[in-house]
This record gives structure tokens, sequence and C-alpha cells, in this order.
């Protein structure tokens, strides 16, 4: 019961709600409403910047961006290449994959060591000055690009939309397998050159207990999160760590087209449960792929008060003292208010 049940999870859920990715032609932006991505004449973007259009990709493949000299594109997902039938059947040209695996150790799912991760860089001819382009069919795409700018690489991108904008923008796509080029090159940094973007199970204790500025967001379904289930086949019992407020699901995040929904759209939905720029924000999950999402918002649009929870609800609830609510998200928000 590793990523694939967790992958399953998610995408019948999604499926339910809205279609995402890979699926839906319709979008839901309001008329006038900018795409958090749009990029007009596939001009430079800010280094900082994380979600881009699949022009801009494309541009960067014709040699038209300053990234065209340096760059790799990583279809990120879970499994082993030769397993992943979508990346075998169409994959953008060049495109190598990425098994969520080699980024995860497989206990709790949170993020390897700084060592482990050196190495996987070296795997994929990565060093911190490599441009980084990275899409996938779900939150497992965001879930790496986290960790690349975790690990200290220093420009790295996620296509807005997945394939399936790539796709629609009329461009061609490769089936097959493509190799990584190892490089022997030193990564440049100390990996992970970013620790702080990562908290603790002990450290977001402290905060909840010592720290009246501190949200602990969950990005989670509201069933999740008012702990009508668990969301998850190996995790059996349901609930939020005790203080946590609702920051929305993964769905939310995301454009009935697949692209991911204006940053103002998502910081008003976060100011309705009493999180604002101002707090000291983690955002947590089941396991850390969904909750990178905001984080990944939130950083583009340089909020530098924002971290990842790794340990999420998993770790969370494995210690039966640890204490656990099942409230609505108006109850949680409530007492910030």
């Amino acid at each position: 019961m590793k990523k694939k049940w967790l992958s399953i999870l998610l995408c019948g859920a999604m499926v339910a709600v809205v279609a995402t990715g890979c699926a839906s032609k319709t979008s839901s932006q309001k008329p006038g409403d900018k795409p958090s991505a749009e990029i007009s004449d596939v001009k430079a973007v800010d280094q900082k910047k994380v979600f881009v259009p699949a022009n801009w990709v494309k541009s960067v493949i014709d040699g038209k961006q300053k990234e065209s000299e340096n760059y790799i594109i990583i279809e990120a997902s879970w499994g082993k290449a030769e397993e992943d039938k979508a990346y075998t059947k169409a994959h953008i040209p060049g495109a190598v994959h990425l098994n969520t695996d080699e980024i995860e150790e497989d206990k709790y799912w949170n993020i390897r060591t700084g060592e482990e991760i050196a190495k996987v860089m070296k795997t994929y001819g990565v060093t911190k000055d490599t441009n980084v382009i990275i899409y996938g069919g779900d939150s497992g795409a965001t879930r790496v690009a986290f960790v690349f700018l975790w690990a200290g690489v220093e420009n790295v991108k996620v296509l807005d939309g997945g394939l399936d904008a790539w796709t629609k923008a009329g461009y061609a796509t490769k089936d097959g397998i493509e190799t990584a080029k190892a490089t022997t090159k030193d990564f440049g940094l100390k990996v992970p050159a970013h620790p702080e973007y990562v908290l603790s199970i002990d450290e977001v204790k402290d905060k909840l207990a010592n720290n009246k500025n501190f949200r602990l967001v969950s990005v989670r379904s509201i069933d999740e999160f008012e702990g009508k289930k668990s969301g998850y086949s190996y995790i059996k019992r349901a609930g939020e760590p005790k203080g946590a407020v609702w920051g929305h699901d993964e769905t939310d995040y995301r454009n009935e087209d697949g692209t991911f929904i204006n940053f103002d759209k998502a910081a008003a939905m976060w100011a309705e449960q009493g999180i604002t720029k101002n707090n000291d924000i983690a955002f947590y999950c089941g396991t850390g792929w969904r909750a990178t999402i905001p984080w990944l918002m939130a950083y583009q649009n340089g909020w530098t008060n924002v971290k990842l929870y790794d340990g999420g609800w998993f770790v969370w609830q494995m210690d039966e003292k640890n204490p656990v609510q099942a409230i609505t998200p108006q109850e949680a928000a409530a007492k910030y208010k």
C-alpha cells in the first residue's frame, strides 16, 4: 500500500469533484480573471516564479530563453518509468521520468536525507544551476518541485496544467522512455540548502503551544478535516492535529482545465480561515503531496513565512498521545478571529 494507493484515492476524489490535469477542456475562471501562470509573448520569467505555461516551456526547448542553455524536463509521478503508462504513451520530448520513491523514504513518505537527495540530483544531471522544469498528472509534480527547491536548485518551474496544457497548445509528444544523463559535477551547495522550509513534528508541537501567530494549515478534503474519513487506505485514524485550520483541498486550487487558480483567490480562501501573510504558516496534508501546492503559490508570490510540515497527518496520528480534533473549519478558525 504505497503511493499507488494514495494516487488512486486522490485521483478518485478529484474525478468526483472536478476534472483536473488530463481531462476537462473547460476553464472555470471568470472573464477577465488572468490565469496564475499566464505570460504574454513568451517573455522571460523571474527565477522565483514557479508555475509557467506550455508556450514558455516550448520556448525553452526551442532555445529562446536563457534557461535553454542548461535545463532538464522531468515528468514526476509514482512508480517506475516502464510502469507509468501515461509517460510511456506520451510525454514532452526530452522529458525523463522521476519516480517519487526516489525522493521519499518508504516508512513515513517523508523527504529523504540530504545525502540521498544529493545522489538523486547527480543521477538526473542536476546541480544548483540547472533549470528544472517539472510536470505531472497530480501533486507529485509539486512535491518534487518543492524537494528540488529545498535541496537548493535555484530555478524550478512547474508546467501549469501538465501534459494536457501542452497537448491543447498543439505541441507534439513522444512515446517510450528517455534516460536521464548523470553528472559528475558537484551540486554546488550542501543539500539541503534550505532546511528551514521544513518543520518536524516536534517543531510543530512547540509552535502550536507557544506561538499565537502560528497557523498549522491542513490541505485536505472537508471530510478528512472534519474527521469523517482518514483519506488513505493505510491510515486508520481520522481527524487533524489539534489546533489546525483548514486550507482547502487540492481540488480547490485548480481550475476545471487543471491549471492552478489565481493567487488572490487562494489568499482569499486562507483569509476566510484566519490565515494571512502576517502569520507564521506551515502547510501539511496526509503525507506531503497536496500541501506543496499552496506552499509553492506562497513562495512564488514572495511570502517568506511559509513552511511544510512534512510528516503530516500520517506521522501525527501514529502516536495516540498527540491531541486530535474533528471539528468544522468554522470552529477551527473561530479561535483565530
